[in-house]
This record gives structure tokens, C-alpha cells and sequence, in this order.
């Protein structure tokens, strides 16, 4: 771990692997889609309303994923030090708040067919609005300190303090009478039929291979940054 934390080994790993990622992540997802949007019958109960659900569900998942890969890379920033995990954190905030959003404009978009609203104000779908909001409020935060030169451990304070909102994500249909429905995939079981969770378990791993992909170009770029930005300091100082 130590050793993925040196920039020039990280640099290395990440120009084979960024691609890697991209190329069969868009290709699992492409197939995922058009297999689940176009291939898979209607739903029973939900009829053609159903096929939003190879997007809505790996949104739901990698938006709270999002957060977590926040969380875990700010705990390590604030053990280790390791510079590299405060830029994890901050190149998964827009992946991650992307794909909040798109999962709660499709759960709207799929509400008004299936729950008679857009919107309606139960636990997990204000939980999920609050997770858009911590993730403006990290990516304002971290960029203020990137511009400012305050301190990082700001940033992944909060990030860490953020992580309470998912576990209410996960539970809230749960601990509150919710109009959204009871947890379809759990820890060794599926309530969903085999010809949708297929198609679905493909979305979901395509989706996460686009994330990483994704989170590992941000990280690149935001390294290219701060190291130019170091060599214009030096720079100036031996002017």
C-alpha cells in the first residue's frame, strides 16, 4: 500500500490501468444497456417502466460508492499522510455526485409511472438529496483549500463525517414506511428475476469499471497539477 502511495509507481500503474478500465467499462456498459433497454421483456407489475432500472440502481450504487471511496481515502490521509489519498478522495467527488444525480432524476422519472409523483419526501429519497448536497459541499470545500492553501484535513473531516448518511441511505426503507420499495438485493439473495438481474449485474459491473476509470484520470490529472504547480513555486522562489 505503501508503495502504491509513491506518485512515480502510482503514475505507472495508473497509465495502463486508466484505459483498461474505460475501454471494458463502456463496453459492459454499452452491452449491459442495450441488453436490459431493448433485449429484456416488461415487467409485470411495472411494465416498460422497468428497463430504468440498468441505470437508476448502478447510479444508486456508485453514488453512495462515491462517498465511501471518499471516506476511506480521507481516513487514510489522516492516519498515513499519504498525499495521494486526499487526491483519491477529491477525484471521486464528480464522478460521484454525477451519478447521485442521474439516480435521482431516473428514480423520478420512475416514480411518476409507478408512484403517481416525481417526487415525494420519504427517507431514502431525502437521504439521497442530502448525499447531492454533501458531495457540492466537499468538492466547494476541497477546492477552496486547493486554491487557498488551507488544510487538508478539512476536507476529509468532512468526508468522514459524511459517511454517516449512508448507512441511512442503505436502511431507510427499513426504518421508516417509505412509498420506495424494500430492498430488492441483499447479502445472498434477489428478489429480482434471474432475466433482469443478469443484465443488471453486468450494468453494475460495467458502471464500476467506468468509476474507477474515471476516478483514476481525475487523480492523474489533479497529480499533473499539483506537480506543476510545485515547479512554478520553486521556480519563483530561485528567481
Amino acid at each position: 500500500m505503501h508503495g502504491f502511495a509513491n506518485p512515480t509507481r502510482f503514475l505507472s500503474l495508473a497509465k495502463w490501468l486508466t484505459p483498461l478500465l474505460l475501454v471494458s467499462g463502456f463496453v459492459l456498459t454499452s452491452v449491459a444497456l442495450v441488453w436490459g433497454l431493448f433485449a429484456v421483456p416488461p415487467d409485470r407489475l411495472m411494465g416498460e417502466t422497468v428497463r430504468i432500472l440498468f441505470i437508476h440502481v448502478p447510479s444508486a450504487w456508485l453514488g453512495m460508492g462515491g462517498w465511501m471511496a471518499i471516506a476511506v481515502s480521507s481516513l487514510i490521509f489522516l492516519v498515513w499522510r499519504h498525499p495521494l489519498a486526499a487526491l483519491a478522495a477529491r477525484a471521486a467527488a464528480v464522478p460521484g455526485m454525477a451519478f447521485t444525480a442521474i439516480c435521482l432524476a431516473t428514480g423520478s422519472i420512475w416514480g411518476r409511472p409507478t408512484w403517481g409523483t416525481w417526487w415525494e419526501w420519504d427517507g431514502r429519497l431525502t437521504s439521497m438529496l442530502v448525499l447531492l448536497f454533501l458531495y457540492a459541499g466537499y468538492i466547494a470545500l476541497a477546492q477552496a483549500v486547493a486554491k487557498d492553501g488551507g488544510s487538508s484535513r478539512i476536507p476529509a473531516i468532512f468526508g468522514l463525517v459524511g459517511a454517516i448518511n449512508i448507512p441511512i441511505i442503505n436502511r431507510s426503507v427499513v426504518w421508516w414506511n417509505s412509498i420506495h420499495q424494500p430492498p430488492s438485493i441483499t447479502l445472498g439473495k434477489s428478489s429480482i428475476d434471474t432475466v433482469y438481474m443478469v443484465p443488471l449485474s453486468v450494468a453494475l459491473l460495467g458502471f464500476s469499471l467506468l468509476f474507477g476509470g474515471v476516478v483514476l484520470s481525475r487523480m492523474r490529472a489533479l497529480l499533473a497539477d499539483f506537480q506543476a504547480d510545485a515547479r512554478l513555486r520553486r521556480k519563483a522562489l530561485e528567481a
